[in-house]
């Protein structure tokens, strides 16, 4: 997109060793701006949230004691559609957290073809510590104070980290109470019975490791001789883990927040699975040696997966990473400033903006198969998956090759091009 006005491009503020995750964001989003040479309003309009909001939750505790929590919902943008992203129940949840995210959100369903914008949602808790009560009387309160935000046309949340179809039920349940009439289109990632999509859960995972697979022919890998590491042994962890297995390549190493475990002849993922279903963690695996947790992102292999937490891959842990391919399951698992050290060392990273969309993707096909009543066998979900999957993939590395630019890069310019040339169809209301 051109523009007889110049963009100034600014070098943005160093930051310190824990990067801030929006300015994280802004930093890729600087950069493909740059190289759209992207009209100065547009960039404005595009970089900050359309909507922040905060609210108090106070709800009386299993003793009767009264305790507040606060809650965030972001919505970054709503021009291509309805906002949509997840709620997350974490102590660390900030709003700089939720409005990187929901700014990620916009992207990704941009790269996917999506009609919906980003948006994100928080609340401040510690869930270990809370009952099942409790978090319900947090779920509906924080429900009850976004009602005029959240609906199928508006603002359609989603699970996300330590919130899971449990948590969307009792969102439906309170907007439906509200509304005076069942709408199960107002959430996604809800339980089958209330109208959830087959292969939500798995959706993530599997669309890792669809790209994966993807990059892997592009760059002439095959699953056979492929090892792979997995970072996080979670939803996304433990599918991709579980997928990637059953296409051929063999998985080297996996980890969670109990710890990290290696075993260069390969681990038998679905004895992972089975023990975390019985010990809730890998903590004592017997199918591989124990590690230090900094050493599992090191190991030696072709695929590295982190699916666990933001800023996994550092300025100071960078340099030593092995893997010929990145794939990113997580949102954030990569600073800002280990992207040039990554490019030096010809590491081929799949954005998390890419990556890990095949979650969105699904949560698409539920509002979709809600909104009319009727609903998809579950090979037609993972199909239609694949091919949006695969066209994305392809969509982003052609932008990069045509720029010259990484994969992150080239997502970034595809995503705001997008939206910015849609906004620019629609107008600005005045």
């Amino acid at each position: 997109m051109s523009s007889t006005q110049s963009f100034i491009y600014k070098e943005p503020a160093p930051i310190l060793d824990k990067e801030n995750p929006f300015e994280s964001m802004m930093q890729r989003f600087d950069i493909a701006a740059h190289l759209l040479n992207l009209e100065p309003g547009l960039y404005e309009y595009l970089k900050m949230p359309v909507r922040q909001v905060i609210v108090s939750i106070p709800i009386a505790m299993d003793n009767g004691e009264v305790k507040v929590f606060e809650g965030y919902r972001v919505i970054h943008n709503d021009i291509l559609g309805p906002s949509k992203g997840g709620i997350r129940y974490a102590p660390d949840v900030s709003l700089d957290e939720m409005k990187a995210l929901a700014a990620w959100m916009t992207w990704k369903c941009a790269i996917m073809s999506i009609p919906f914008g980003g948006a994100k949602g928080g609340v401040k808790c510690d869930p270990s510590k809370l009952s099942s009560l409790q978090l319900e009387k947090i779920t509906r309160r924080y429900t009850s104070n976004l009602i005029d935000i959240f609906g199928p046309d508006r603002d359609v949340p989603a699970p996300d980290m330590n919130t899971n179809e449990q948590t969307m039920a009792w969102i439906m349940d309170t907007y439906s109470m509200h509304m005076r009439r069942t709408e199960p289109a107002v959430v996604t990632g809800k339980p089958l019975l209330l109208g959830g999509s087959l292969g939500r859960r798995e959706a993530t995972g599997r669309g890792c490791m669809i790209v994966t697979l993807t990059a892997m022919e592009k760059i002439g890998m095959k699953p056979k001789d492929t090892s792979v590491v997995v970072q996080g042994f979670g939803n996304v962890g433990s599918v991709s883990a579980q997928l990637l297995r059953e296409q051929g390549c063999k998985i080297i190493g996996i980890g969670d927040i109990s710890g990290a475990f290696y075993n260069k002849k390969g681990i038998d993922v679905d004895k992972a699975l089975e023990w975390v279903k019985h010990n809730k963690t890998l903590a004592g695996f017997p199918g591989a040696e124990q590690i230090p947790q900094e050493e599992l992102l090191e190991l030696e292999c072709d695929v590295l997966v982190p699916a666990a937490k933001e800023d996994q891959i550092t300025q100071w842990n960078a340099s030593k990473i092995k893997a010929k391919i990145i794939c990113e399951g997580a949102n954030g698992p990569t600073s800002s400033k280990a992207d040039p050290i990554l490019q030096e060392k010809g590491i081929l990273v799949i954005p998390d903006i890419l990556a890990n969309a095949g979650g969105v993707t699904v949560s698409y096909f539920e509002w979709v198969q809600d909104r009319v009543g009727y609903f998809w066998s579950l090979d037609r979900v993972n199909s239609r998956m694949e091919q949006m999957m695969k066209a994305a993939f392809h969509s982003v590395y052609e932008t990069a090759e045509r720029y010259n630019v990484p994969l992150r890069i080239g997502a970034y310019i595809l995503a705001i091009d997008k939206v910015a040339r849609t906004l620019k169809i629609r107008g600005i209301y005045a």
